[in-house]
């Protein structure tokens, strides 16, 4: 990140952003590794969604849920069921239905209805929703790249790979407590 010129770097403290892990910072003695690397995980997740959901609105005049809903529905041609892109983003019905009826009125997406299945209801992007999407797309892909620019190719291919066995403790954490249940 380049704040007039000049490298910002992670480390520094920003006095206009406090989060738990700032205050976690201010006695590390107190909390185990694993507490600091949640906390810190966490706070590079919510600036980053902060500032994509700040920058969706300014720039596309449009929210971080109906850019999720576009890019869903981007990567099938036929569309998807109102309730298998309820499991995909992980919302309610309810949540996608509202998303759906303001994107229909802006023209992006279609609905459709089952014949067999009047419940059954299909959406896909209009051919106007795909041109839009694709240049939300490559402005978003351009500013994830902007927020880890400033850390090399080698360090992002060590995050990845330690995210990445992260998430299989998670995972496997995850799976042995559903097994405890039992």
């Amino acid at each position: 990140m380049k704040q007039n010129g000049t490298a910002v770097h992670a480390d520094l403290q920003f006095s206009d952003h406090v989060d738990a892990e700032s205050k976690v910072a201010e006695r590390p003695e107190d909390h185990k590794t694993e507490l600091r690397l949640w906390l810190r995980m966490l706070a590079c997740a919510n600036l980053i969604e902060v500032e994509i959901r700040q920058r969706l609105r300014e720039r596309f005049d449009t929210t971080l849920p109906r850019f999720d809903l576009m890019a869903q529905l981007e990567r099938t041609e036929d569309g998807l069921l109102l309730g298998e892109l309820s499991r995909r983003m992980m919302v309610s019905n309810g949540n996608v239905t509202g998303l759906v009826e303001r994107l229909v009125h802006s023209g992006l997406i279609e609905r459709n209805a089952n014949e067999a299945d009047r419940r059954a209801v299909r959406v896909r992007l209009t051919d106007e929703g795909r041109r839009v999407f694709s240049v939300m797309a490559a402005e978003h892909a351009d500013w994830i790249a902007e927020f880890f620019d400033g850390l090399g190719e080698d360090e992002q291919e060590a995050l990845l790979t330690s995210l990445r066995g992260l998430k299989l403790s998670v995972l496997s954490a995850i799976s042995g407590r559903a097994d405890r249940k039992v």
